[in-house]
């Protein structure tokens, strides 16, 4: 009977979703239990899946009674539990954050229990065609919930994300339409059988349907360079939307790259059609480095994370194409990892917005003295994300590296070192925008000496920093983000505030960043955040530092995964 987890991970957030709409007709503030109901029994019921997969391996359940390749299969192994706790325990984490910072109502509660059971339908299918619903459930709730403060901004940024998303959704809805074609059915262990029976990997309609599947989820996953819509979603959606987004959508895309192309297809379709393979890893390398030196440009915290995490995704892609079992560990585990640490990266952001009303680098001078353990936790996943070891960061950077010089030295040529190259490079971009955030965190400010010294008060420097202070800035960058209200907008469902003007956090009379009137207030640390929300966000780091001492149980985990993908 454990085998009715499956179906359960799905329905409980699906049905709950329903709850905060109906039951809104008579209770105005019913959705935030509900949600938080909702998707603690669906980490509870993850924890019980990966419990029975660890003790009795992976298991299936066919909906209905109708078995498969006819009917609807659920499946979990270590891959799908890995990204299924994922799923659950950002949920969890990123709905005690929205409490706090919004967006609120329950219209957004339900869209946001839509999203997550999306998102878990997405990990557990083993049916081609029933990815493609989910993707979309999980593409349409992400749609309205970055449009969900209202703002003009964020609107625009929904209905760009909306249009690439469809045309994504379509190519791969496409792609598992000749699948169908070629082999008469959609279960994904059938597909793969029938490819061989029936069609061969040099098939037409097969080549044909893993470009169009392939096209469709680099669209989804934000590859350069269809990766447009990701940078304006991030940056204008509410803080708590994008944490969630940020961590889990392209996420889940990826993980149905490496799903489709090793359980569907297998490592043999690569090697068959190395064409295929070699353009994929050609615009991977390109994601990889084009993604990080455009994050390196940029001055909006989000906006240059967004653009990181181009070129993180572009990491997993070559991992992918690379057909190489050490490559494809590190993506797996890049994959998990990067989930970690862009949910703890933007959740220290929205708090430092929440607290501080920072959102740019130029308002970020003694973050750290006036925030020190937001702003030490952002400092520790930044550094992760170079891949500072011990940290996940490192080992999946690690992993795809070396399989990539074993795959150039074992005769993929010049491809599998310009993979290695392009890693290393990115490292470098990554290490500056990063070490920009700690200079301004730990090294610029009020009173410090030097070029970096601010005193308030005085001639230069200071009477801007004054300026400030009453809320004028010379170099507004309201005409490069366009403003950053809309966060406040989706606390206080002020949609007009995103449209306007930018201004410039306050400043204390130490020169330090001031909070933000009616910002939250721990008893436990002086940083003015949230206390639930903080430990979440420590929770995160200990999570990615911890896991970077696990690089041999992370191979021993996934190893069953890997044998059968290159069995």
């Amino acid at each position: 009977m454990t085998d009715v987890l499956l179906p359960l991970a799905v329905v409980v957030p699906i049905v709950a979703a329903t709850l905060p709409l109906a039951l809104g007709l008579r209770y105005d503030r019913i959705g935030w239990p509900i949600a938080a109901v909702g998707t603690t029994a669906v980490a509870g019921i993850a924890a019980a899946i990966a419990a029975e997969v660890v003790v009795n391996g992976p298991f299936d359940h066919a909906l209905g009674g109708f078995l498969p390749p006819v009917g609807i299969e659920l499946v979990a192994d270590r891959l799908s539990v890995a990204v299924l706790l994922l799923v659950a325990a950002v949920s969890v984490a990123t709905l005690a954050f929205a409490r706090v910072a919004g967006p609120r109502g329950n219209p957004f509660y339900s869209a946001y229990l839509l999203l997550v059971g999306g998102l878990v339908g997405m990990v557990l299918t083993g049916d081609l065609f029933n990815l493609f619903v989910f993707l979309e459930i999980t593409g349409l709730t992400t749609y309205a919930l970055i449009a969900s403060d209202r703002s003009g901004a964020s609107a625009y940024a929904s209905l760009k994300y909306l249009v690439v998303g469809t045309v994504g959704a379509s190519l791969y809805l496409l792609g598992v339409g000749y699948v169908f074609l070629a082999t008469g059915t959609l279960n994904m262990l059938d597909v793969q059988a029938q490819i061989v029976a029936q069609a061969g990997y040099g098939d037409p309609l097969v080549r044909a349907s893993y470009a169009f599947i392939v096209t469709g989820l680099a669209l989804k996953i934000a590859i350069f360079p269809v990766h447009s819509w990701q940078p304006d979603a991030y940056q204008r959606a509410p803080d708590s939307v994008t944490t969630i987004v940020a961590a889990l959508v392209s996420t889940t895309s990826a993980y149905a790259l490496i799903r489709v192309t090793y359980t569907v297809f297998t490592v043999d379709f690569l090697a068959a059609n190395e064409s295929i393979a070699t353009a994929l890893l050609v615009v991977s390398t390109v994601s990889i480095v084009a993604g990080s030196a455009l994050a390196a440009m940029q001055s909006n915290l989000k906006r240059m994370f967004a653009y990181s995490s181009v070129a993180q995704f572009g990491m997993i892609g070559a991992a992918v194409a690379l057909a190489n079992e050490t490559a494809l560990l590190g993506g797996i585990v890049h994959l998990i990892g990067h989930g970690i640490m862009k949910f703890g990266l933007f959740l220290g952001i929205g708090l430092l917005a929440l607290g501080y009303g920072t959102r740019e680098f130029a308002d970020l001078a003694s973050a750290a003295r006036a925030a020190p353990y937001t702003s030490g936790a952002i400092a520790v996943l930044g550094l992760a994300l170079v891949g500072i070891p011990p940290s996940i960061g490192f080992l999946g950077k690690w992993y795809i590296g070396v399989g990539a010089v074993d795959a150039g030295l074992a005769g993929g040529g010049a491809v599998g070192i310009a993979v290695a190259a392009a890693i290393f490079v990115s490292t470098l971009f990554t290490l500056s925008y990063v070490a920009r955030l700690l200079e301004r965190f730990y090294f610029a400010g009020a009173g410090l000496p030097g070029d970096h010294g601010e005193v308030p008060g005085d001639g230069g420097d200071g009477a801007g920093d004054a300026a400030a202070t009453d809320g004028g800035r010379g170099d507004n960058h309201a005409a490069t983000d366009g403003g950053s209200a809309n966060d406040h907008a989706a606390t206080d469902g002020d949609a007009a505030a995103a449209d306007g003007g930018d201004k410039s956090p306050a400043k204390t009379a130490d020169g330090l960043p001031a909070p933000v009137e009616g910002a939250p207030r721990s008893s436990l640390v002086p940083d003015r955040v949230p206390t639930a929300p903080l430990l979440a966000l420590g929770l995160a780091v200990l999570a990615t530092v911890a896991l970077g001492f696990g690089g041999f149980a992370l191979a021993e985990w996934f190893g069953p995964f890997l044998t059968e993908a290159f069995a």
